[in-house]
């Protein structure tokens, strides 16, 4: 017998009517609020920095790729990482499909992580995937765009993200801002081969960048759950009959599931 409440055809179709208002305006918010996005001031970025690619060395320019609008993910993949942060992999299944959409309509897509560049190309070719990541190996691009940080910092409590100030807190119960569970960075740094630690000093985040008549502009910056709306499984789950139905991380990397 089922455990949820149940009811007839035409029981179901009267809330769904009502839930379609909510809906409706949840939608016409959304909009809004993707207008107010568009209407932040840019801000012109003058520092030069110098990333590694498939295709050789690279600066913030050229990782645009001839267009005039750049998207960025930000993904945890340290240094001392031998394997990619669980949940930016997770985010990252969905970006094979979509980049090429995204490009023919004079937006690119791509990552940045701190891992050297040859980390980088064999963890994308283990998970099959194709859109451009760069390395920022040795580049303050991370530590700017406040998705990596120092020991220091973190032994300090000198730690900022998601626009605010993080108390210090002992490595071992270090976390990442988001709906994970508090076993969610241990998980994390056993799958990535490091210690807790190490693995938080990463954070994940999105930023866009726009460029007009050869200048460079920072648009707008997103993290921890403000990058829920393009995990693309959670949007599916939202209308799964039993919604995100969490326990814990029950996610893996998708060659690892048993």
């Amino acid at each position: 017998m089922a455990t949820h409440k149940t009811g007839t055809r035409e029981e179901w179709l009267a809330a769904r009517i009502e839930l379609l208002k909510e809906e409706k305006e949840l939608t016409r918010r959304s909009d809004e609020v993707a207008q107010q996005r568009q209407e932040l001031p840019w801000v012109r970025v003058d520092k030069e920095y110098q990333f590694e690619t498939d295709e050789g060395s690279a600066s913030l320019a050229d990782l645009f790729r001839g267009r005039s609008q750049l998207l960025i993910y930000h993904f945890m993949f340290g240094p001392d990482y031998k394997a990619g942060c669980p949940s930016c992999s997770a985010i990252a299944d969905g970006f094979n499909g979509f980049v090429v959409h995204l490009a023919n309509h004079d937006v690119t897509l791509g990552a940045v992580s701190r891992a050297p560049l040859a980390k980088l190309q064999a963890f994308k070719r283990r998970m099959g995937w194709t859109f451009p990541w760069a390395s920022s190996f040795g580049s303050d691009f991370n530590f700017d765009y406040s998705v990596g940080f120092s020991e220091e910092q973190q032994r300090k409590g000198d730690i900022e993200y998601n626009y605010q100030r993080e108390a210090a807190l002992p490595s071992s119960k270090a976390e990442i801002p988001s709906r994970s569970q508090s076993s969610g960075p241990a998980r994390g740094a056993a799958i990535t081969g490091t210690d807790v630690a190490t693995y938080t000093r990463e954070r994940p985040g999105m930023s866009s960048f726009a460029m007009e008549d050869g200048a460079i502009y920072h648009a707008y910056s997103a993290y921890a759950r403000g990058l829920d709306a393009i995990w693309g499984a959670y949007q599916w789950l939202d209308r799964a009959p039993k919604g995100r139905n969490e326990n814990g991380h029950w996610w893996h990397l998708h060659d690892e599931y048993r």
